[in-house]
């Protein structure tokens, strides 16, 4: 798992339009807040994507870029984007490469049985590629606000 002052692992992921975006371009431009969850369409990702969406202005104010990672395709990313009107990039990590560098894909029990799946975490990621804060097995309701007020505390 990672922490606090480690440099954040470089990716390139495509987003629900396809299109490669690549981490290491936003070093020395701009903050990013990238955020894992577990899967399109469900009560709390749902909440979780369109509270980032509800605060993306605010987010852009601060210098930072959202990102949104699980590992559904991009077609599923776009159905989800345009169902519920989210404006933040998602993007489709498919082989689940970047979930591991990251270590939010873990095991947990359901049901007796070990089973393994994206742990919801978020990280902020500085302009130099360095994490700032790295959280992990968040609770969707309330997480957008809450990394608005610690981002915030960074910048002053």
């Amino acid at each position: 798992m990672l922490k606090a002052g480690q440099t954040a692992p470089t990716f390139e992921l495509p987003d629900a339009d396809m299109e490669v975006v690549n981490l290491a371009s936003f070093r020395g431009k701009q903050h990013v807040l990238l955020y894992f969850y577990p899967k399109d369409n469900t009560p709390g990702c749902t909440l979780q994507a369109t509270d980032f969406s509800d605060h993306e202005d605010a987010f852009a104010r601060l210098g930072y870029t959202i990102l949104g990672v699980s590992r559904d395709d991009c077609l599923r990313h776009a159905d989800f984007r345009d169902k519920h009107g989210i404006s933040v990039r998602l993007l489709s990590d498919t082989e689940g490469s970047v979930c591991h560098q990251y270590g939010v894909w873990q095991a947990r029990e359901v049901d007796g049985a070990r089973k393994f799946g994206i742990v919801r975490s978020t990280f902020v990621i500085d302009k130099q590629g360095v994490v700032r804060l790295a959280l992990y097995g968040v609770n969707a309701k309330g997480h957008a606000l809450e990394m608005l007020r610690a981002v915030k505390e960074f910048e002053s």
